[in-house]
């Protein structure tokens, strides 16, 4: 499906030429010229991203974000600023914007904001999985709790481990607001949603000409967390010398941007986050001994959904009646459902739960979810092999089982998008639709037309 981003700028000319520049692209891009009317839309759900200007006429860009943000939760929003207003970058991320450009837009830099904003909204960010009360409600969590609790109100790096879709930005965002940092911005950085080409400029910032469309100098999210947290998603996806430049803030609390001999003094809570075994990537070279170390100061394991007690029901129950809301509709689950819902595997977790319920409730014809409609809904999910049947020491069946696992990741980053999806395995859409269908990750007549590249 083509992405719809809205343009909210009042000066008609500037609107344009950004509205054509995602449109080459595209996107399907509106320009609005007042907030109402965006407001609007992001409301009846008809935009995946907005992009808002900081002077409008009426309410400003910062009204404006509040109130998207409070009409349509999760959506990703980009502040357009004027050049050198870090400071009001860095509150537009307090309030909740997802990034921001400095005018005059250079379309490098807008194309590139633009598609990670979306990419993180689809895939890299677990807080709209669910809310920090329905996640925290299972004995499995009281101890990861009580300690997560007691490590907030210390300045020590926390490293949060668990299997994808476990709720580890709800966990990070809990430390946060447990923190004395809680005032200051928290900072969201998938890692695994950067291209490897611009991750160093994205996490510590570069000087006018540093690289070719460095057009002016742009302070990375290292500064924009200074007196707050740094939360870095997937951290094991870090390139290595990335993480040399990672390990330099944390031991010397200061940052060195791309292109610039000088260093910046920063004051931060780092919190990351991965499902990879950084020990085993330690072992193997892919990961930094060094700076695993510095990261794992206080390790905190989020047990999988199907670990949970209790879990299924409440989150199940939750996103049904947020669900109920936003369709306009009464609707709940029978004894039956909770059943079905709780005897499946759940590999993919909270999200995997939250996707299945969204699915539950646009096919449901009446207001009572049944067994029945559940296990329809199920029969359509990716598949994984069941944990209880042991590996085959087929070499062929391996390969075609890392293969599917891969696919089903690539798939869930990216919200489904099968374009964005072939561009994370570095792909073509063709060899991606082929192995879809191939591995039976989506039936032929999901997949479609096969595309020319």
């Amino acid at each position: 499906m083509t992405q719809r981003v809205i343009v909210v700028e009042d000066d008609v000319s500037v609107g344009k030429v950004l509205t054509a520049l995602l449109g080459q692209v595209g996107y399907a891009a509106t320009l609005y010229t007042h907030a109402e009317p965006a407001l609007l839309a992001c409301e009846r759900g008809a935009v995946d991203l907005a992009i808002t200007d900081l002077r409008l006429v009426g309410m400003d860009g910062m009204g404006f974000l509040s109130e998207a943000l409070r009409r349509a939760p999760g959506l990703p929003v980009v502040m357009l600023t004027a050049y050198g207003s870090v400071p009001v970058a860095v509150e537009a991320m307090k309030r909740g914007a997802c990034d921001f450009l400095q005018k005059p837009v250079d379309r490098d830099a807008l194309l590139h904001v633009v598609q990670k904003a979306l990419l993180s909204g689809a895939a890299g960010t677990e807080g709209p999985a669910a809310t920090a009360a329905p996640l925290m409600d299972s004995p499995e969590l009281e101890a990861v709790r009580a300690q997560a609790l007691r490590v907030a109100n210390t300045k020590s790096t926390v490293l949060l481990q668990g299997e994808t879709g476990t709720g580890k930005e709800v966990m990070a965002r809990f430390i946060h607001d447990h923190s004395p940092r809680r005032a200051a911005p928290l900072v969201v950085v998938n890692c695994a949603a950067l291209p490897e080409s611009l991750i160093e400029s994205e996490l510590f910032g570069h000087e006018k000409g540093a690289f070719t469309g460095a057009t002016h100098a742009r302070p990375g999210r290292v500064q924009l967390a200074a007196g707050g947290t740094l939360f870095l998603d997937e951290v094991g996806e870090l390139p290595l010398r990335a993480q040399g430049k990672l390990l330099r803030v944390l031991q010397e609390h200061e940052v060195q941007p791309v292109g610039s001999e000088r260093t910046i003094e920063v004051d931060l809570r780092v919190i990351a986050a991965t499902h990879r075994a950084l020990d085993s990537d330690v072992q193997i070279g892919r990961f930094r001994e060094d700076l695993y170390y510095r990261l794992a100061v206080f390790p905190l394991a989020l047990p999988p959904l199907r670990e949970r007690e209790g879990a299924v029901r409440a989150l199940a129950q939750h996103f049904l009646a947020r669900q109920a809301t936003e369709l306009g509709r009464e609707l709940r689950l029978s004894e039956g459902a909770i059943r079905a819902l709780e005897a499946h595997g759940w590999p993919g977790n909270i999200r995997e739960l939250e996707n299945a319920v969204e699915r539950i409730a646009i096919l449901l014809d009446g207001a009572v979810v049944e067994r029945a409609d559940v296990e329809r809904a199920l029969v359509r999910s990716p598949r994984f092999p069941s944990r209880s049947e042991p590996p085959s020491l087929d070499l062929g069946a391996r390969r075609h089982a890392a293969e599917r696992t891969a696919l089903v990741e690539a798939l869930e980053r990216s919200g489904g998008n099968r374009a964005r999806a072939a561009r994370l395995l570095g792909v073509s859409r063709r060899t991606l639709y082929n192995k879809l269908v191939e591995l039976k990750v989506a039936p032929a007549e999901d997949v479609g037309d096969t595309p020319s590249a």
